[in-house]
Parts: C-alpha cells; sequence; structure tokens
C-alpha cells in the first residue's frame, strides 16, 4: 500500500469528488479515476476529499477508498467522508478508511443523532478517533437540518479530542460563520475553518476561513484555488475577476433542490467532457432538460467549457 501524505493541518483547497455511476447504477470506476487524475493534477490543490456516498454499500466504500488510493495516494492527502446511516457504523468506516491509507477523516453526524445531547456527540467523535488515529474534520451543517452541533458542543469538542484539527462549515449563517472563524482559528491550539459556502465562496474567504471544500469543488476546483489564492495575497482585483467567473455556475447548482446538488455536479462534468454518464442512483432522478440548459449556460460564463485560462 502506498503511504498515505499527512494531513495533520487540513486547509487550503480540497477538492470534495464526485462519485460517478454507469447507466445501470454499479460504480463508474473508469470515469471516477479519470475524475480523480484531473483534479489531483492541479497546481495549488492541497487535498482530495470524497464526500459523496450516501447511496453507497460497506462494500462499496471500501472499493472506493482502494481506488482513492490507487489514483491519489503518494500525491496528496485524502480525506474520506465518514457519513454513517446510524452511530454504530462510524468507528468501522473510520478504522476501514484509515487502514487503507486515507490521511484524514471528515465526520458528518449520522440522521439518528440529534443537537440536544453533547455527552452524545463527545462518544461518537471519540471512538472515530480511537478507531481511526486520524485528524478529524467536524462537518457542520445548517441549524435548520437538526444534525448541526451548537458553538458550545463544538468548543467542547475540540478541548476534549485532540485530533479534532478542522471544522468543515456548512452554517450557511453568515454571522455565524464568522462567529466560527474568529472563535476556532484564535484558540491556543487553533482549529482550522474549511468553508463549504460555495455560493458565497468570496466573502467567506475574505471573513478568514482557512481553505474551503464543496462538491462544486469536482466541477470548478481550478477556479476555486485561483480565487484561494488571490485571496491570500490580498488581490481583490483577481478576486472579483474570478468571482464573476464562479458566481453563475454556483447560483444554477445551489438552485437545485439540496438532493440534486451532486446531480446537477455531474450533469455539469458530463458537459465538461469529464465524465461518461449524469447517472444517478434510485430514488434521485436525473434533471429534466430546464436544468440541464441552465447548467450549460452558466458553465459557459465559467470559462471553462472552451478551456480559457484561469488566472488568479
Amino acid at each position: 500500500m502506498t503511504a498515505p501524505i499527512p494531513f495533520p493541518d487540513p486547509k487550503g483547497v480540497i477538492a470534495a469528488c464526485i462519485l460517478p455511476f454507469e447507466d445501470d447504477h454499479a460504480i463508474a470506476e473508469q470515469d471516477y479515476r479519470s475524475h480523480l487524475r484531473y483534479v489531483a493534477a492541479l497546481p495549488g490543490l492541497a487535498g482530495v476529499a470524497q464526500v459523496d456516498l450516501e447511496f453507497c454499500e460497506y462494500g462499496e466504500l471500501e472499493r472506493v477508498v482502494d481506488i482513492l488510493v490507487e489514483e491519489v495516494g503518494g500525491r496528496l492527502p485524502i480525506a474520506f467522508g465518514v457519513h454513517p446511516a446510524q452511530y454504530r457504523e462510524a468507528a468501522r468506516l473510520a478504522r476501514m478508511a484509515a487502514d487503507k491509507g486515507a490521511s484524514a477523516l471528515i465526520v458528518r453526524p449520522p440522521r439518528s443523532m440529534g443537537r440536544e445531547d453533547p455527552a452524545l456527540a463527545l462518544r461518537h467523535f471519540e471512538s472515530i478517533a480511537d478507531a481511526s488515529g486520524l485528524p478529524l474534520v467536524v462537518y457542520q451543517f445548517p441549524v435548520a437540518s437538526g444534525i448541526s452541533w451548537p458553538i458550545e458542543t463544538l468548543r467542547m469538542l475540540v478541548d476534549k479530542v485532540p485530533s479534532i484539527r478542522a471544522i468543515k462549515d456548512f452554517c450557511n449563517d453568515p454571522a455565524l460563520h464568522q462567529r466560527n472563524i474568529r472563535t476556532f482559528q484564535s484558540l491556543p491550539r487553533p482549529v482550522n475553518i474549511i468553508t463549504a459556502h460555495s455560493n458565497w465562496l468570496m466573502a467567506s474567504l475574505v471573513m478568514g476561513a482557512s481553505g474551503l471544500c464543496s462538491s462544486v469543488g469536482s466541477v470548478i476546483s481550478e477556479l476555486q484555488i485561483a480565487l484561494f489564492e488571490a485571496v491570500q495575497r490580498n488581490d481583490m482585483a483577481a478576486a472579483r475577476a474570478i468571482n464573476d467567473r464562479i458566481v453563475p455556475i454556483t447560483q444554477t447548482l445551489y438552485e437545485l433542490p439540496t438532493v440534486n446538488l451532486h446531480t446537477g455536479c455531474k450533469e455539469a462534468l458530463l458537459q465538461l467532457g469529464r465524465i461518461r454518464s449524469a447517472a444517478v442512483r434510485p430514488p434521485v432522478s436525473r434533471l429534466d432538460a430546464t436544468a440541464v440548459a441552465r447548467i450549460h449556460a452558466a458553465l459557459e460564463t465559467t470559462g471553462l467549457l472552451h478551456k480559457e485560462p484561469v488566472h488568479g
């Protein structure tokens, strides 16, 4: 097995990759490998994440990690998503990913876990930390989702679980996001805020987020890298120009129902010629012709359809 690239301090642009399917709903391994190779070759990328896993069985998750390690391992850190349906599955998934060569874990709360019990959240993360020994990224969702944690619980978690090194923040509240950045990145042991707010990415980065990771990055990672680098060097003119190319596609994708975000990303990748099929697994359906046309129009604005250079 290729030795994993350490990721002790997750930050920078982490490309959240999409898992393509064949028309018969099997994992499209050829497309997945080419997708990973394309993304991993982008200059300035800090790591690769795989989080589009909701419709996979355990054996398929094992195969996904194997492919990730074969294509990316030894070149970039791999952050694997732990998305258990139930609490008891989390440690098993974490141990498997660590054993196979993941560099870090992005931990999403199970749907069975509410936000009312901090002790339950602590046991959840302690079990994953003990099972994997890897750096952990807390995946924070909007309050309305019912699976987010209050900031007080997050503070407790980072105090008691030292392997929590970052928070993937999708709180979808600019004021709370700014508070998270100022709170966690200024701790004696700083915890990075990695933004998942692709639909207001420039604003989030200007607030001071240490990195970014979102599914839209599977489509526009080169633009996200350019925007991140422009903000880091405080070149706001360049950042605004890049943001003007990003906003139409992110707005178009985020106007879709949440369950169709990954579907929209796959349609965009199909139009860009990076995968052969935008197939999805039931109960999710393919997009209608109107949505497909909107994605095409938005991709025209990015310049990626015609391989326009990305300046950052």
